[in-house]
């Protein structure tokens, strides 16, 4: 290929489809019709090279004549027919455990890993904005199927000792690629990494009813492995079905998982600098920008705190940067025998290893850990440093510690870097389009969302790359202004609300040591929430209009029910408390017809609310318009 050797180390491009025009050949405003080509993108990495010396096991990786490690990654492109009508701008999403999720939060569109259909686009915002949409495969274990992504990495024979954990929740609610329910004892799951003995000597399995109970093998307690990949556990008497099972053994082989960061890298910087015909997009861009929620915004973070956003000739590859629902997470995918899919939160997956420090943006020092670093430490001393915005959620303060983005290890608040923006989405969930099973969480779900958020800020974000215009001021909680407190002080402050519960407690972090299995607990880190007004929703963010002239209480959190590890939070779901329409025994919270004297009135408030972040830049028109047209039937049912 004419790129190879110039445009770092992808060899080949191979579009083996071509969907055009995409979406029912509907235009988009200045960029016209779409069209959709997927195929695969063949690269290579050289082990010696200093930027890809965060790749665990690539020097033990199997290697070509040339001595570089070869894998191949699935991509796929969405871009306007005619390249020229496009705004100039790549916006890669990192995928989400190798699905498609922009088009859903952003275009507010349903979950489609193939979006051609008309319907596919939703609202159509990032085609009517003039975007080249790209994905590629990065994650070497996501299991083929539903249109999903993947990446062929090559594997390395090694040993390790790797733990598992499973929760069975309700019946049929359990994710199907890791278990499969056989009866109400009995279930199988799948383990990431093969097996390296079945004998069941050399494993060990423990159960536990909360997080932070004892680990133990209570009477009844089994497992058999069914295959190096799948056992059979047998679950024991007087643990209900939110209990941890933890499964420890050795693995004999794992995929150089790190290669995904080469492929992002590599991809990105082909498709932005190479000019020969190879490229589907040669000649068109002149700006990045890198966008992934949840895991892949956990993924960007660690992609920016481990060098990738230099490419191999020393150029920036991502010029603007949007992580959005991460929190102060990053991801363990550059671990050998790693599960990037896994992520901690106060019950689930706990003390997982993608949340040590560092945490936020600028270069601290950490007291606790001895260690000095900072997520854009190396980007910094590299000259690549892009311009960037934090998006995170009220869940993302009580399940992803997003207080210590903002605050350093003693707890003190801390100042961004010029090149950073914060935002919290104070009050909303993690995500609101894979709801929480019904049988399984105590309080109705939150169901509201910050794609009204996004929309509004990625116009800012390329005038700031673009032009140099700041984006509006960042919208996060600080000490200074009140905004952050400890659990018991929030738990004090709480409305009374017949039916509702507090928790008991946030997603805690301590300092981990993960070369042991199970890991080994240090101190603890200070770990703060939002402060609330009166109702108990949040403050110190950007407000959603429907909380700024509220008919319920909307929190990040939600907590499991009775027969589900009862009290425990509820991964990343959120709770909606609506207000009594008048005046309730035993709510403190002021009713309807207290607050607003009618419909109209209630409407005018949020009219005025949604003007305001309008004329902040927080807010679309389109947007508010949207949200307006739907206020009757929101005031009959929040």
């Amino acid at each position: 290929m004419k790129g190879v050797g110039v445009i770092g180390e992808l060899r080949h491009i191979a579009i083996q489809e071509r969907i055009s025009p995409a979406f029912g050949g509907r235009a988009f405003g200045d960029a016209g019709a779409y069209e959709l080509l997927r195929g695969t993108a063949q690269l290579s990495a050289d082990p010696a090279h200093a930027l890809n010396a965060p790749i665990d096991l690539l020097d033990k990786a199997a290697r070509d004549a040339a001595g570089r490690v070869v894998y191949e990654v699935d991509l796929c492109l969405l871009k306007p027919v005619d390249l020229a009508r496009s705004n100039g701008w790549l916006f890669f999403e990192v995928l989400n455990r190798g699905s498609k999720r922009c088009l859903v939060r952003v275009n507010d569109a349903g979950p489609r890993n193939l979006p051609v259909a008309l319907g596919d686009e939703g609202n159509g915002y990032l085609m009517r904005e003039g975007y080249c949409i790209a994905w590629c495969g990065w994650q070497g274990d996501v299991l083929p199927g539903q249109g999903r992504m993947t990446a062929r990495l090559p594997l390395v024979a090694e040993t390790r000792r790797v733990r598992e954990e499973f929760i069975v929740d309700a019946p049929g609610s359990v994710r199907a690629e890791m278990t499969e329910e056989l009866d109400d004892r009995r279930f199988i799951a799948r383990l990431t990494w093969p097996a390296a003995s079945l004998d069941p000597a050399e494993a060990s399995l423990t159960a536990r009813q909360q997080e932070r109970d004892p680990r133990g093998a209570p009477p009844g307690l089994a497992f058999r492995y069914r295959d190096d990949r799948h056992i059979e556990i047998t679950r024991p008497d007087g643990l209900d079905r939110g209990a941890i099972f933890e499964f420890i053994y050795t693995a004999r082989e794992s995929a150089v998982m790190g290669l995904g960061m080469a492929a992002i890298r590599d991809v990105v910087s082909f498709l932005r600098n190479d000019a020969g015909p190879e490229n589907p997009l040669a000649g068109s861009i002149r700006h990045t920008l890198c966008f992934g929620l949840s895991q892949s915004g956990r993924v960007i973070r660690e992609f920016l705190h481990k060098g990738f956003n230099e490419d191999l000739q020393g150029r920036r590859v991502f010029d603007a940067m949007m992580p959005v629902i991460a929190g102060s997470r990053r991801s363990d995918v550059l671990q050998g025998f790693a599960q990037p899919g896994r992520y901690s939160r106060q019950h689930e997956d706990h003390a997982y290893g993608d949340d040590q420090f560092p945490f936020s943006y600028p270069t601290l020092d950490d007291p606790i850990s001895g260690r000095r670093d900072g997520i854009l430490a190396r980007a910094e001393a590299a000259g690549v440093v892009p311009k960037l915005m934090h998006v995170d959620t009220d869940s993302e303060v009580w399940s992803a510690r997003a207080s210590l983005v903002a605050t350093d290890t003693r707890g003190r608040d801390i100042a961004m870097p010029e090149t950073v923006r914060l935002y919290l989405a104070s009050g909303l969930p993690h995500g609101s389009y894979e709801a929480p099973d019904p049988r399984v969480v105590r309080h109705p779900v939150n169901r509201l969302h910050y794609g009204a958020l996004v929309r509004a800020l990625l116009p800012a974000l390329r005038d700031w790359v673009e032009h140099g215009r700041p984006p509006p001021p960042s919208r996060f909680p600080s000490h200074a202004a009140s905004g952050w407190q400890g659990i018991d002080a929030a738990r004090a402050a709480f409305p009374s609300i017949p039916g509702a519960a507090f928790p008991a407690r946030v997603n805690e972090l301590r300092l981990m040591d993960h070369s042991e299995q199970p890991p080994r607990e240090g101190p603890a880190y200070p770990v703060f929430v939002a402060a609330a007004d009166a109702d108990g929703n949040a403050l110190g963010g950007w407000r959603h209009p429907l909380i700024e002239a509220a008919l319920a209480t909307w929190t990040g959190w939600n907590l499991r029910r009775a027969g589900f590890a009862e009290g425990a939070l509820y991964s990343i779901a959120g709770s909606c408390l609506p207000f009594p329409r008048e005046a309730t025994l035993g709510d403190s919270r002021r009713p309807l017809n207290a607050r607003y004297a009618s419909r109209e009135a209630w409407i005018a408030r949020l009219r005025a609310a949604c003007e305001v972040l309008l004329a902040e830049r927080l807010l679309l028109q389109d947007d508010m318009d949207a949200l307006l047209s739907t206020a009757n039937i929101l005031w009959e049912r929040p």
